[in-house]
């Protein structure tokens, strides 16, 4: 059964599992600190490929088929897949799973978009809708440059606040509650914050606002504090936007210091990597999800985590329009216990 639970904030009383996840990156993705927790490495940004936009459909057709293989099932029992991409129309992840014949819905929340395909999906489980779903979801960052700022081809210089997206892709098999693996016991749906911030080369000021709104909703709403779990991990702040939330948290009286974790710091290795900020991009939060905080929680290293994936919702189109960028978030509360 799915309950609200306050306001914005979703209580799955039969907590969803996921039962396989797999993770598949590019070379500099493979150098930094969790370079032992991916599944597969593809070295050669075109994937063999004739374009960036085919290999980072490359990237989610292998992550989708080693999720699968070990599930242990086949392509055909799974009833749904909820994917998206940072690319125009999400054409990444239409081009990539049109040969898995799959019912397919595609899904957009730039950066956040893998907290939205698993709750999407945890929410397709819990009301008996499906009893498996795949989430998928990548970026790469050659096609992200490409569409969002300049082709590398222009060798724009990059600015200390901008981010380098990730290339790579995520993949999780979700279905109903069993024992024995990591459950999905709550979520919250975020709301589209808008703080004016109109540099898309400084994403996590612009998505920052939008993860604090997020996170207090989630306390309030589940009755908690920081300190009732192992870890708080952000999707893709980086440097700036962590700072920016902990102010942003501090004034509304959470403190998350000391266990909050950002998969922008946590994937690249700033000080012998050229990333700037920190990493971005729909990739940067499920690879780590998938190379890290699953794992973790299967060894009992963490417990009781929370997961939340940010995105700025702008395009090529907005910014040179001299639009703001309006921001997302979406929170998902992990648990696992033997």
């Amino acid at each position: 059964m799915i309950k609200r639970m306050g306001k914005y904030s979703l209580k799955f009383t039969e907590a969803p599992i996921i039962s396989a996840f797999s993770s598949v990156v590019g070379k500099l993705e493979s150098r930094g600190p969790l370079k032992e927790g991916f599944d597969k490495v593809i070295y050669d940004c075109h994937a063999l490929k004739d374009s960036f936009e085919e290999a980072e459909s490359t990237l989610q057709q292998e992550a989708l088929s080693l999720a699968l293989s070990k599930w242990g099932g086949n392509k055909e029992d799974v009833d749904f897949i909820f994917a998206g991409d940072l690319l125009n129309q999400c054409t990444a992840s239409s081009f990539a799973l049109k040969g898995f014949n799959i019912p397919f819905l595609g899904q957009y929340g730039a950066c956040s978009t893998s907290a939205q395909t698993l709750i999407m999906a945890a929410i397709f489980a819990q009301s008996n809708a499906s009893s498996v779903s795949a989430a998928v979801t990548s970026s790469h960052f050659c096609s992200a440059e490409r569409q969002f700022r300049f082709p590398l081809e222009y060798g724009a210089v990059k600015t200390p606040t901008a981010q380098r997206t990730v290339t790579g892709s995520g993949a999780f098999i979700i279905e109903k509650n069993k024992p024995h693996y990591p459950s999905i016991s709550s979520a919250t749906i975020g709301k589209i914050v808008d703080f004016s911030v109109k540099d898309a080369n400084n994403m996590g000021a612009a998505m920052a606002p939008a993860a604090a709104d997020t996170l207090e909703n989630f306390f309030k709403d589940s009755n908690t504090t920081p300190k009732d779990f192992d870890a708080v991990f952000t999707g893709d702040l980086g440097e700036v936007g962590s700072k920016i939330l902990y102010e942003l948290m501090g004034e509304k009286g959470f403190d998350i210091r000391e266990n909050h974790k950002d998969c922008g710091l946590m994937i690249f290795d700033r000080k012998n990597q050229d990333v700037q900020a920190g990493g971005s991009g729909c990739g940067c939060g499920a690879c780590t999800l998938s190379a890290h905080i699953l794992p973790k929680l299967l060894k009992g290293t963490y417990k009781r985590v929370l997961y939340m994936a940010t995105g700025a919702l702008l395009s090529s189109t907005t910014s040179a329009q001299g639009q703001s960028i309006p921001a997302i978030a979406h929170l998902l509360e992990l648990n696992y216990s033997k």
